[in-house]
């Protein structure tokens, strides 16, 4: 009991002080919505990697972060992953004739959106999967680590939950399929990459994935058709389609795993 009561001391103490920490940081005063939104994302983010490192070094080093291990193969995977991932519920919906392109925006300051768009996703997997994934992975075992931190990625889409099951369950299909992921590859480099071009590609190319209001989306789209295939308002996130490709997705990535714990 004392070594639970312990491990979840830390965990509060590492998602409730990150909170807690980002609510006192200063907001951009920029009139440009792109440099605000690149500054709201740059302080939850500098908030983290504190943290991180905080607790790392409190721990004596002796959780494995995981961080940097095998480059090479986390940019590929997450690449070549993310592109799938995203690709085929697209081409299936666009097929179906569920998901329309009437037009495009122009959108001022793309790539600085686009780079408020990694900032966020780097933080959301150092949050989620950085050291407190580890420290409950090396505490106790990876089936608790996987539990707990889905449970808090969910927490933080809490949008899902006014949308029905679906929404809900590719959420945390979503956070399981990030996690089988950052254990085939060793580290964190290739969710992050997946993570990113699901909402960068998603929703400022697409504007099928929601993000925070203020985000634009360069191509105007609707989605049409029953909600169960459609989305509804959630759009490609509320669709049944990426619920089968997250589990299928994560069921090929738990079988590479094995086999490559067998080989």
């Amino acid at each position: 009991m004392k070594k639970i009561g312990i491990t979840v001391i830390k965990s509060l103490g590492f998602f409730l002080g990150w909170a807690i920490l980002v609510s006192l940081l200063p907001l951009s005063s920029s009139k440009e919505p792109a440099i605000w939104r690149l500054w709201v994302e740059i302080t939850p983010l500098l908030a983290i990697v504190a943290f991180t490192l905080g607790f790392w070094l409190a721990e004596k080093k002796d959780v494995k972060l995981h961080l940097f291990d095998n480059p090479a193969k986390g940019v590929v995977l997450g690449v070549i992953t993310g592109i799938v991932w995203l690709a085929i519920p697209v081409f299936v919906m666009y097929a179906a004739k569920i998901i329309h392109f009437d037009g495009t925006n122009f959108i001022n300051l793309f790539p600085v959106w686009m780079l408020a768009v990694f900032l966020n996703t780097i933080m959301q997997e150092l949050l989620v999967r950085g050291y407190l994934y580890q420290m409950l992975k090396q505490k106790h075992n990876i089936i608790v680590a996987a539990i707990v931190t889905t449970i808090l990625f969910t927490a933080l889409h809490g949008g899902a939950f006014e949308a029905g099951v679906i929404p809900v369950l590719n959420v945390l299909t979503m956070s399981l399929l990030m996690t089988v992921v950052l254990e085939y590859s060793g580290s964190i480099i290739a969710p992050i990459i997946m993570h990113f071009l699901w909402n960068g590609i998603g929703a400022l190319v697409l504007g099928g994935v929601s993000l925070a209001d203020d985000y634009p989306n360069l191509f105007v789209t609707t989605f049409t058709g029953s909600d169960i295939l459609s989305g509804g308002f959630c759009k490609i996130e509320g669709s049944i389609i990426v619920l089968i490709v997250n589990v299928v997705l994560i069921a090929i990535f738990i079988f590479l795993q094995k086999k490559k714990i067998k080989s």
